[in-house]
């Protein structure tokens, strides 16, 4: 007998088999579950977008402190010549 129809066999005598019986609530009980699931996905999708939106006002205050973009003035002055 082959792989295949061991399993050919195998798979029969699954679905000969009595099934086993389902909780009468449970599609209530898979209802409340994903709900919870969807509030709490919504909840993280909502926090990460409040901590970008936070991160990106952070970045813009510190840049409209400090000026990155602008070279720091120098400490030392060039050599006199030609005077």
């Amino acid at each position: 007998m082959s792989g295949a129809d061991r399993k050919e066999d195998e798979v029969r005598r699954m679905l000969e088999a009595q099934h086993p019986a389902v909780p009468a609530d449970l599609a209530a009980r898979a209802a409340v579950y994903g709900g919870r699931l969807l509030r709490r996905h919504r909840a993280v999708r909502r926090l990460t977008w409040l901590l970008l939106v936070a991160a990106a006002v952070a970045f813009a205050v510190w840049a409209s402190v400090t000026e990155p973009w602008v070279a720091p003035p120098s400490d030392m002055t060039p050599p006199l010549e030609g005077w």
